[in-house]
């Protein structure tokens, strides 16, 4: 049965006096789930953000395709070609021996001089390979190694397992930590809500004394509800929205602008939004499960 708009707006207008007339209750169920709703956004921000660095880091992996000496143009074309022809490769690169030496000096620095005493260049002409994803790493230096021209493919093996485990641990641990937050905020907002029922708890047995519907007692407080998760979500958006702008100035402030977080916007709009549907519907439910202990009468 479609409530009619008279109706609806009759409830509409007892939630806005409840409102009123329980000022002090109702500013402190707002600032429950405002500061329960920033204190979960902030976690899936962080977590979130830790998310893209793990996939950033992993699409930065780069393996070295090291070549043996005397190679012909043709015989490092095939390679180049073999490796071309591998599927998620992204870019790839070669590196001549000259280059692979004034490389190493540039990174030794100040004590590139420990290279005079070399005689001739031992280093090796290389390309390096950056693919799509990181499995595919793996299974392109087993297929390379395997070629007669390459001395050996390298990626940081030790170093780059290690990094994989890191990146699934934040993933699974990320998730489980939002959902628990997520189910903490839940059991909070609604307890607050319950203390704003209880506190009209004589109101909703009187509605039932003198003949009230369950419908009619009922639609006030889940539009209350509503109300409280809906002003407080927004509260808590705009909160989260200014800090997490203070955040990236601060990190570019403190010459940290090369981490890669995830740019402010549409991001926070996005967790904003995700914050306003679970303030509605946590406060919708909460007020509809404090409710229904009341009108047993």
């Amino acid at each position: 049965m479609k409530m009619k708009i008279r109706t609806f707006a009759y409830f509409l207008g007892e939630a806005f006096k409840s409102f009123r007339r329980n000022s002090l209750m109702t500013l402190a169920s707002i600032a429950t789930v405002t500061l329960s709703l920033f204190i979960l956004g902030m976690f899936l921000t962080t977590v979130l953000n830790l998310t893209h660095m793990a996939s950033y880091l992993e699409n930065q992996v780069e393996l070295s395709v090291y070549l043996k000496d005397g190679l012909t143009t043709q015989q490092i074309s095939d390679v180049e070609r073999k490796i071309r022809g591998m599927q998620e490769v992204k870019t790839v690169t070669f590196i001549n021996k000259d280059q692979a030496l004034s490389d190493f000096k540039e990174r030794l620095g100040e004590q590139s001089y420990l290279l005079d005493s070399l005689n001739g260049n031992p280093l090796p002409s290389s390309f390096a390979v950056i693919f799509e994803t990181p499995g595919a790493v793996r299974q392109a230096a087993g297929i390379l190694e395997q070629d007669s021209a390459v001395e050996t493919a390298q990626y940081g093996q030790d170093t780059i397992e290690q990094l994989f485990e890191v990146t699934r641990f934040i993933r699974i641990g990320g998730t489980v930590l939002i959902l628990f937050l997520a189910f903490a905020t839940l059991f909070i907002i609604s307890n607050t809500i319950r203390m704003t029922v209880f506190a009209r708890r004589r109101e909703i047995q009187i509605m039932k004394y003198v003949g009230a519907t369950n419908g009619f007692i009922r639609w006030p407080f889940l539009l209350e509800g509503m109300m409280l998760g809906l002003t407080g979500s927004v509260l808590a958006g705009v909160c989260l929205w200014q800090m997490y702008r203070w955040g990236l100035v601060q990190l570019v402030d403190h010459g940290l602008a090369f981490l890669p977080m995830i740019p402010t916007y549409p991001f926070i709009l996005q967790v904003a939004l995700a914050l306003l549907g679970i303030g509605i519907c946590i406060g919708g439910l909460g007020s509809a499960i404090s409710v229904r202990k009341y009108m047993k009468v």
